[in-house]
């Protein structure tokens, strides 16, 4: 990077720092810089409206967990405000190194992070690189700017980088392409580089280029993969909650999620998706976990909302179900409380008045009182009107009670029919993950990936013998369809028959036949010998 020449001298920065000592070494380090257009001010809420209304080439965005406002705060807001111009370069600096304020920051997707103390060198380093970036880029993010990506994807062809900076390039590229749902081209594109370069963010991007075309499985394997290989990588566990999810997987989603937010536990967003599908699951200590740390996570949040009250009222209506007379006035009491801390806090939000009193409806028909049901549901359908909306009550009530919506619905694309593409490396991959749910006791994963493995390449031998060897095991409890899989291991042994197999292979085979031909009942316990990696 030291052979880069940028001028400093005609840029316009902004250093949002609430430490007096920080802001004075950063200036003088800008100085040296050559900047003399400096504007530094601390941490306050009208930082925001000087982020709105005046345009700077550089804004340093300091971040100490003490403030009452805090930069991560501030940037996430800017973001969510639609304050963030496109030829600004963003720094977060933060004396906070520790996981969950890294992680969070990253999330919030500044231009680059830097921990405090660093020196002025370090800060030239990223300074340098991210301006030359944002100058080579300058069309590309005007275009996007104004709606044109199929114009931007062509500059990005133009821009002349070379090394690191013309692969940065190259990912934009392909996220326009995903953009504009060109899900095939990205496809392409994105296979090519995780192929040859094993970058992270074209593995999330093929996974999504996959979703894009409906192809599911490709896109679960996938994920999963680059989750084991970098498992601080929070994008991919919400992606492949998301996939998990539309194949009707709540649970494995509930699972990704939960492990995410034990790994990232700042995101208020991915908190409140994690309660909804534990509602979906009926795991309602979890649900209501995720619901209250969304709530303390709300106080200082641009995502603050009535929401996480009313999922957590839902969450105390759900526990009546099945409990004592005693247990149902307490849970009712406390299902009450909830509501009013709601509207305490949210005195003039109208949606939630509607939403509170479809959800009393719910509640009150729960218990069997209709009249109170009803008188519930007249006050939501007025508060609907007040909201000037033509309200879908019974969407709405779906939606607040958490009772489960559709998980599997037609995309309104066209979703290109599923393709076998010879693939022996996905194939192996598939394969492993395969091994590894059967080991984990998930027979029915592991029959699923094992297929799978050998529609990426039908000459896996390994794969043909590990399907052989489940389907033998099973003769041993599932009488009724044991002539069936005896069928299905003949089959899968006779085409591993064609194939030159390794030695270790061979004798798996010699033993599986060998068992074949055995009465079920005298088959020895456990398993046939271990599955192939």
């Amino acid at each position: 990077m030291s052979e880069l020449k940028i001028d400093y001298a005609n840029k316009r920065v902004l250093l949002i720092e609430s430490s007096g000592n920080m802001r004075s070494t950063v200036v003088y380090m800008l100085r040296q810089l050559g900047v003399s257009n400096i504007e530094a001010v601390t941490i306050n809420e009208q930082v925001l409206d000087l982020i709105r209304e005046e345009v700077f080439d550089i804004v340093l965005l300091g971040h100490n967990s003490s403030d009452s406002l805090s930069g991560i705060q501030l940037l996430e807001e800017s973001r969510y405000r639609g304050y963030i111009k496109p030829g600004a370069c963003w720094v977060f600096m933060t004396s906070d190194s520790s996981q969950e304020i890294i992680l969070h920051a990253i999330e919030s997707k500044p231009d680059a992070v830097i921990t405090k103390p660093f020196t002025m060198e370090e800060l030239k380093a990223r300074l340098d690189l991210l301006m030359y970036r944002k100058e080579a880029l300058a069309a590309v993010d005007e275009a996007v700017s104004r709606g044109q990506l199929d114009k931007a994807v062509k500059l990005c062809d133009q821009v002349e980088l070379s090394g690191g900076n013309y692969d940065y390039v190259q990912l934009i590229k392909g996220r326009l392409l995903l953009q504009m749902n060109r899900f095939d081209e990205a496809e392409h594109f994105f296979k090519y580089r995780f192929k040859h370069f094993n970058e992270k963010e074209s593995g999330i991007a093929l996974a999504e280029a996959y979703v894009g075309q409906g192809r599911l499985d490709e896109a679960k394997i996938l994920l999963t993969d680059i989750i084991e290989k970098y498992p601080l990588l929070m994008s991919a566990y919400d992606l492949l909650a998301d996939v998990l999810e539309r194949q009707g997987e709540l649970v494995p989603a509930q699972e990704a999620l939960h492990s995410a937010t034990k790994k990232s536990p700042l995101s208020l967003l991915r908190h409140m998706e994690l309660g909804r599908v534990a509602v979906y699951t009926k795991t309602l200590p979890l649900a209501e976990s995720a619901y209250r740390k969304s709530i303390s996570l709300g106080k200082e949040s641009c995502y603050r909302s009535a929401d996480p009250y009313l999922k957590l009222a839902n969450v105390r209506r759900l526990e009546m179900e099945g409990a004592s007379e005693r247990d149902q006035i307490v849970l009712r009491n406390q299902f009450d409380e909830i509501l009013n801390h709601a509207s305490f806090q949210f005195p003039k939000d109208k949606t939630l008045k509607f939403k509170s009193a479809l959800l009393k409806s719910q509640l009150s028909r729960d218990l069997g009182e209709t009249d109170d049901a009803n008188r519930y549901l007249q006050e939501a359908e007025r508060q609907a009107k007040i909201l000037g909306e033509e309200a879908n009550v019974k969407r709405a009530l779906l939606e607040v009670t958490g009772d489960q919506l559709p998980v599997l619905q037609e995309e309104a694309v066209d979703v290109v029919q599923k393709r076998q593409i010879h693939d022996p490396e996905m194939s192996e991959r598939v394969n492993r993950l395969g091994v590894k749910h059967y080991m984990a006791e998930k027979v029915p994963q592991a029959i699923r990936y094992f297929g799978l493995a050998i529609e990426h390449d039908p000459k896996n031998a390994k794969a043909l013998l590990n399907l052989a060897q489940l389907f033998l095991e099973s003769t041993r409890s599932q009488s009724a369809r044991r002539e069936e899989r005896i069928k299905m291991v003949e089959r899968y042994l006779r085409l591993t028959t064609r194939m030159n197999l390794s030695e270790a292979e061979k004798q798996k085979y010699l033993l599986l036949e060998k068992l074949s031909g055995m009465s079920p009942e005298v088959l020895p316990d456990g398993s046939f010998g271990p599955l192939l990696r």
